[in-house]
């Protein structure tokens, strides 16, 4: 076997090395994850505690395959974005910007991490304040949890994308919520962040997505954003937008220099990754990065915002279709919730909870432990994964 036919046969699951590499990966955005909300209190600054995710990450990577034969790329797959409130996702500031997080606050970290492009993804809400959450905010919250635990028992081999987006429509209406239009749930494979077979959060018109079954030894970030609003998210100011990812298959001659600049720099920084306009030269990266979005070059992550008062919640999580079971490598416990809703009384739901997350061996094996959260999960109170299990 030659060595590119040998590459090509070790880019999924089958191959230990790339376990490894998810698993470290997640390890890294978990322990990313911790850090960054032990830093959100009142008046802190936004754009500080991003810094502080990318930070982290990129010196826990620069940590790890040090003394491999052959360099391999790490570090930050989706910049450290926080978004408060009736914003909806990919908040990451400039360096001037002085938004601070305010008690009471429901937020949204979000992050992603690589380890030779294998990359693992989480979302995580949280709202700043002590002792249970209640009331609307704790029913985003819980539909959103809820519906990320059905997602983690429906993406599974030989089931289809269609039962998960619709599952997660009902479980989200159990709550009296809406699953927010416009996210996806993607692949995820080598230096692909935003693969071809994906899961639509929401049926509708504008977005078509293929119809997938989901296969063993795939990796998939389930991706969850749930709101009390009508789940229609607006762009209210395209100068809020810092995130952007190279299109590789795009070309274009650019006209200004600022923008031959930036792209530059862009390619040689960011040739595959999402990143954040915080890591370019500042001063002319507004200017440049304008035309090169104009002429498709980036793909723009725009902030988006639900209605003033709207609570959203956002929970992604990075599952392996491992020939066992499927395997959850990144969470974070939440909250003690106290949700004015149940899925108690609905037998469906209560159903997809009840299913099992490992594959049953011939002979009967031993049940694993994970499985103890599979009743409280009803409640939508129950946490996503014990913190500990996944060191």
């Amino acid at each position: 076997m030659s060595d590119d036919e040998r590459e090509e046969r070790e880019l999924d699951l089958t191959s230990p090395d790339v376990v490894t590499k998810y698993k470290t990966a997640a390890e890294i955005v978990n322990k990313a994850l911790q850090v960054v909300l032990s830093e959100c209190n009142p008046k802190a600054k936004i754009v500080d505690l991003c810094e502080k995710g990318d930070a982290f990450i990129r010196e826990q990577t620069g940590n790890v395959y040090k003394n491999v034969k052959k360099k391999i790329e790490r570090g930050v797959a989706f910049p450290t974005c926080i978004s408060v409130n009736n914003t909806v996702c990919h908040f990451s500031p400039l360096s001037n910007d002085e938004t601070l997080l305010e008690a009471g606050d429901i937020f949204k970290i979000d992050m992603g991490c690589h380890i030779d492009g294998f990359i693992a993804v989480v979302a995580h809400t949280h709202v700043l304040q002590e002792g249970p959450i209640k009331g609307r905010a704790a029913d985003v919250i819980a539909a959103a949890n809820t519906a990320a635990e059905v997602a983690l028992r429906l993406v599974r081999p030989g089931r289809k994308n269609k039962e998960v987006t619709d599952a997660i429509q009902k479980v989200a209406a159990a709550y009296d919520c809406k699953i927010v239009e416009g996210v996806l749930c993607h692949q995820l494979k080598q230096f692909v962040i935003d693969g071809n077979k994906v899961v639509l959060s929401v049926p509708s018109g504008e977005t078509r997505v293929d119809d997938a079954e989901f296969e063993e030894n795939e990796v998939y970030g389930v991706d969850i954003v749930t709101s009390t609003g009508d789940g229609k998210p607006k762009l209210l100011d395209e100068r809020q937008t810092t995130i952007y990812k190279r299109a590789v298959d795009k070309n274009y001659h650019l006209k200004m220099k600022s923008s031959r600049f930036i792209f530059s720099e862009i390619s040689q920084k960011f040739p595959i990754m999402p990143f954040t306009a915080r890591a370019l030269e500042e001063k002319r990266a507004r200017l440049g990065l304008v035309e090169c979005v104009n002429h498709d070059l980036l793909q723009p992550y725009p902030v988006l915002h639900e209605k003033p008062g709207d609570f959203v919640a956002h929970i992604k999580f990075t599952v392996l279709l491992m020939p066992n079971g499927s395997d959850r490598i990144t969470s974070h416990p939440l909250q003690e919730l106290q949700p004015t809703k149940t899925v108690d009384n609905d037998p469906e739901i209560k159903a997809w909870l009840a299913l099992g997350t490992k594959t049953k061996k011939k002979g009967g094996g031993k049940k694993k432990k994970g499985k103890k959260g599979d009743k409280t999960e009803n409640s939508g109170e129950a946490e996503p994964m014990d913190a500990a299990s996944q060191e």
